[in-house]
């Protein structure tokens, strides 16, 4: 009798269990904490499309020139750079997907990623989510969902999402309408399992304490921080980045940073993995080369440096 108790209680508790996944995200939803990570710190390597956004054939964002023919790439090609030069990952930045997107293009780089070993560890949009409620909040989220979509088919587990600035609001306001288009997102994006990482950014999230509370208001678990190494222009910018380190489900890192009121300096790429490892961060870390130097004679250099480092 007891055995048969013992399997009674265990099919309602996965019955349960089952149930509170089925659910509405908004139904099981909590605030974001930190990622209590179990074993040890694992860093993956990857590579941003954005390190080449000069040279990409396809563009949405403007260039100062056109890229020299014999240097211009795609995704594919820029697929295939990655795995030549030994990276796990590869981000494939939306600005430099062709203008007219279908599924049979997403499964096509999703197919040619995977017969390269190479894990497409993540996206990007260029969002506005301070904007307030209207047709351009509505647009702004409705990119953000298409983009979502996008990764789930092509089997990417991350996007990079933007906060935005105050358009012209008070900072309580602006940071009520983000939290509002995150949850919103972060509801859509949970039932394709994808997770939303808001990038250190500037505007509303220039400094650590406003992007960890944005981040602790949203009532999501698939929300959490894209951490970028060189957006933190405060008078301690490795400071700032441990305090969101535990937060992190993607870091992007730079070669340079810049504190308050100093110039761009080489960034301690060491210590900046040790932040990682101290917050026992286990994902990607995504070059993403900003530089001066040409990226095709830079990152190699700096892919070799961070393999033997990570």
């Amino acid at each position: 009798m007891s055995q048969q108790i013992s399997r009674r209680a265990f099919s309602l508790s996965a019955g349960l269990a089952l149930t509170a996944l089925a659910l509405p995200s908004s139904r099981v939803a909590t605030a974001a904490e930190p990622f209590k990570r179990a074993g040890k710190p694992r860093l993956r390597l990857s590579l941003a499309a954005y390190s080449f956004r000069e040279f990409f054939k396809d563009a949405s964002h403007n260039r100062s020139k056109a890229p020299p023919a014999d240097k211009q790439i795609d995704l594919f090609q820029f697929v295939d750079y990655c795995a030549d030069h030994n990276c796990h990952g590869a981000e494939l930045t939306s600005y430099y997907f062709p203008k007219d997107i279908s599924p049979e293009f997403l499964l096509k780089i999703k197919r040619h990623a995977f017969l390269r070993g190479i894990e497409l560890s993540g996206t990007s949009v260029g969002n506005t989510f301070t904007v307030p409620a209207g047709p351009k909040r509505d647009q702004e989220i409705a990119h953000t969902k298409k983009w979502i979509d996008h990764a789930a088919l092509m089997g990417i587990p991350h996007i990079r999402v933007f906060a935005g600035n105050l358009e012209g609001q008070s900072h309580e306001v602006a940071r009520k309408n983000c939290i509002a288009a995150l949850e919103e997102c972060c509801a859509y994006a949970g039932q394709r399992g994808v997770f939303l990482g808001i990038e250190n950014h500037g505007g509303i999230v220039a400094e650590p304490a406003a992007l960890l509370d944005i981040i602790k208001a949203v009532q999501s678990p698939w929300i959490g921080i894209n951490l970028d190494t060189a957006n933190f222009h405060t008078d301690d910018p490795y400071r700032d980045l441990a305090l969101c380190a535990p937060y992190a489900v993607n870091v992007q890192l730079k070669t340079e940073v810049q504190a308050k009121g100093k110039k761009k300096e080489p960034a301690d790429l060491k210590r900046i993995v040790q932040i990682l490892r101290d917050a026992n961060y286990q994902g990607y870390l995504v070059l993403e080369y900003e530089a001066a130097e040409d990226p095709f004679k830079a990152v190699p250099r700096v892919l070799e440096e961070l393999s033997g480092i990570v």
